[in-house]
């Protein structure tokens, strides 16, 4: 059994549905498909319902009825015969009637909204297995919400999804939904954005499949932003350790939660492109090329909270008082340098940056930088190898950097810029790196 997971660019319109529908049947292989929810849609539910909970309903029904009028043209689009459009309009007529019964709950809360949430995922399933029927193959349509479960703490019950899910994996294709899944309230809920990679993994791992594959619009994971940098390159295979390396800290293309199931239960991932269905794209498993540094990516957003202070020198229990600041308002920390008097971190999450600074200036002086950009270079055990760092630091020698983070991680080093600088410094280390 293979995971076929396409995203919403990959079922943007009908034209693309159809090209989804002509890869899962040019061979025999049994497989799951997981779909996103069709470009743009989320984002539209996701305005339905902050206007729903700003308790503006007019507006919010009248933009229901806008989305209906997009799903109306999508299905004259993608389906030929009168019946399957029918069904079509059937679909469309069940769920955006649910949609706006929502809408006409006068104390519309989170719960309701992710239930809101849920129905990009729904119609996109809905409509594309009818298509598949009318065009003669045989699927099934199992609800994500009938086996994707999490526990109390957000994570998936892969143990119990399994033995869910895999009885009802009788026929050849059975669709379902990325995203979404139901919490232990039994309440429809979902694994945040981005999750249908998260969802596959998830159902890979569960079902203990052959292997995982992310279907997108780019033939692989690129060994650097090819949005930025016009010399990049597919890289062909990864670790687990690297992949993960480079979702955390920027490469758009694969979910950082995503690698998880799969890397704990030894299940390949495999990055595929649906405008380059022959390219080999990348494959993220056990194995890994030779090459020293595979990736670059960049990560922004970022800020820089300095916190200096006399009474550090010599002292025990400062770094700890200082990270518990940040446990205290539930903020992460992705880089820290020390040194004897100051410590420098970086926070990807500002929500609660002044109530962070406020219980910081009990400690010291508190500097921050804000539009800061963190770049990982990432490689096989590049940190255990001479000559590594004087490669990096050659390349970017007449750029400014404001942190280095170094031998945390066998697999990475990490840099930290002056977001206005990224374009220089991601196309100075391709130069420097892969180039030369």
């Amino acid at each position: 059994m293979i995971i076929y997971k396409f995203g919403g660019t990959s079922v943007g319109n009908a034209e693309r549905m159809k090209k989804v529908a002509t890869l899962i049947t040019n061979d025999d292989a049994s497989k799951v498909v997981v779909l996103s929810a069709v470009s743009g849609t989320t984002n539209t539910l996701v305005e339905i319902g902050e206007l729903l909970q700003k308790r503006k309903p007019e507006t919010a029904v009248k933009l229901i009825e806008s989305l209906r009028n997009d799903y109306n043209q999508l299905i004259s689009e993608l389906y030929d015969s009168p019946e399957a459009h029918k069904k079509g309009t059937e679909i469309l007529d069940k769920y955006f009637g649910q949609m706006l019964s929502l809408a006409n709950i006068p104390d519309f809360n989170l719960g309701n909204n992710k239930t809101m949430l849920a129905f990009g995922e729904i119609l996109s399933t809905n409509l594309f297995q009818v298509f598949m029927e009318s065009n003669g193959h045989e699927s099934q349509l199992i609800s994500a919400l009938d086996f994707m479960t999490i526990d109390e703490e957000g994570e998936p019950e892969i143990e119990e999804i399994g033995k869910k899910l895999k009885p009802q994996l009788n026929k050849r294709l059975t669709i379902t939904q990325g995203f979404i899944c139901r919490n232990p309230q039994g309440q429809t809920d979902n694994l945040k954005r981005g999750g249908s990679d998260y969802s596959a993994s998830i159902i890979g791992a569960a079902i203990q499949a052959e292997e995982i594959q992310i279907w997108t619009d780019i033939d692989g994971m690129h060994n650097n932003d090819p949005r930025i940098v016009k010399k990049t390159a597919p890289i062909a295979a990864l670790t687990f350790d690297e992949a993960a390396e480079l979702a955390y800290f920027g490469a758009k293309i694969l979910h950082p939660a995503s690698i998880l199931p799969a890397q704990k239960y030894k299940i390949p991932v495999r990055l595929k492109s649906t405008i380059n269905p022959d390219a080999e794209g990348t494959l993220i498993g056990s194995k890994t090329s030779s090459r020293d540094v595979k990736a670059i990516a960049a990560k922004d957003g970022i800020t820089a909270v300095k916190i200096k202070s006399s009474r550090m020198l010599l002292a025990y229990g400062f770094l700890k008082n200082i990270f518990e600041v940040f446990g205290q308002f539930k903020t992460s920390i992705d880089m820290v340098t020390t040194s004897e008097v100051a410590v420098s971190l970086t926070i990807d999450d500002d929500t609660h940056l002044e109530s962070i600074r406020t219980e910081l200036n009990k400690f010291g002086n508190v500097e921050v930088d804000i539009n800061q950009t963190i770049i990982c270079i990432v490689g096989d055990l590049i940190s255990e190898k001479s000559g590594i760092l004087k490669r990096i630091f050659d390349a970017v020698s007449d750029i400014p950097v404001r942190m280095v983070s170094y031998g945390g991680s066998r697999n990475n080093i990490s840099l930290l810029i002056d977001s206005k600088l990224k374009a220089d410094v991601l196309n100075a280390l391709n130069d420097g790196l892969f180039e030369s």
